[in-house]
């Protein structure tokens, strides 16, 4: 089987969750409560997609190594270490955030995903970054 595709598909999947993370905001700010769920549902959801499938990839294909020299080289590993300590920690604030508003704790809800949300945009469009960086430099 080919994995070769599979770079391309997170990086579509990064902007889909970036996408819908961007639409769940505008959709609470306007009181659109079930827009906003359903906005970051599929949020979670992509996301989650991407994880299976990056984790595949890297499990099957190993790391890629980035090849840019001088300040590109800098700057590309700056994003990556950033992005990838975040990636870490958004995952359990991700789970807490959706674990208290699926328990109807919205002023708990509310709180974190003050914190959650730009961080796990942040993930995802550096997410992309590092994509095009890696592959399309």
């Amino acid at each position: 089987m080919d994995y070769a595709h599979l770079p391309s598909i997170n990086a579509s999947l990064n902007t889909a969750s970036a996408l819908l993370l961007t639409l769940g905001y505008v959709f609470i700010r306007l009181r659109w409560i079930a827009a906003h769920r359903t906005a970051m549902t599929a949020a979670f959801l992509t996301s989650t997609l991407f994880l299976i499938s990056y984790i595949t990839y890297h499990y099957v294909h190993g790391a890629t190594r980035f090849q840019g020299e001088g300040w590109i080289r800098t700057l590309y590993f700056t994003v990556l270490i950033s992005h990838t300590v975040l990636a870490v920690v958004i995952v359990p604030l991700i789970l807490n955030t959706l674990w208290q508003a699926v328990r109807g704790r919205f002023d708990r809800h509310k709180r974190l995903a003050r914190i959650t949300l730009p961080l796990w945009l942040y993930v995802s469009v550096t997410g992309v970054t590092v994509y095009w960086m890696l592959y399309r430099l």
